[in-house]
């Protein structure tokens, strides 16, 4: 059977760092992964994963990241279940984090929660992220790889 899960989008607020009675540290975080797809009103929808990531690399993983944060993860499903203080059954899906990325520098993901904090977007269609600034480009054609 193939149990894989390969996300990428944003947190959703600081992953939360936590150590089981045998020491081992265990975060927990939520990312917001855009829908494909928009709705009737034209506006992209996103779903929201609960994660999960264990030991050294949530550690890492908690140091190097923080709300607003775009990550990619590859993990694996898994459902839980526990009896809460009302002595309900609560059921619980998350995804298992083996393995993550950082796909923003570390400037990006500051200029990010800045903005974000600050209430404005962080898209400025004025900026040229490549460093363009109209002036030609001396390029031949053996330089080119293809």
């Amino acid at each position: 059977m193939i149990n894989r899960s390969v996300l990428v989008g944003r947190l959703t607020r600081d992953p939360e760092l936590r150590y089981t009675n045998g020491g081992a540290a265990v975060a927990t975080f939520t990312i917001a992964v855009n829908r494909q797809f928009t709705n009737q009103n034209g506006e992209r929808e996103a779903d929201f994963i609960n994660c999960v990531i264990w030991r050294k690399a949530a550690e890492n993983f908690t140091n190097f990241t923080h709300k607003g944060s775009l990550i990619g993860i590859d993990g694996h499903i898994q459902t839980r279940n526990y009896e809460n203080q009302q002595g309900n059954r609560i059921y619980v899906t998350e995804v298992v984090v083996d393995n993550f990325s950082l796909l923003e520098s570390r400037a990006e993901s500051e200029h990010h929660q800045n903005a974000n904090s600050n209430g404005h977007s962080s898209n400025n269609s004025n900026q040229n992220q490549y460093g363009n600034n109209g002036d030609q480009i001396d390029i031949t054609d053996d330089d080119l790889p293809f």
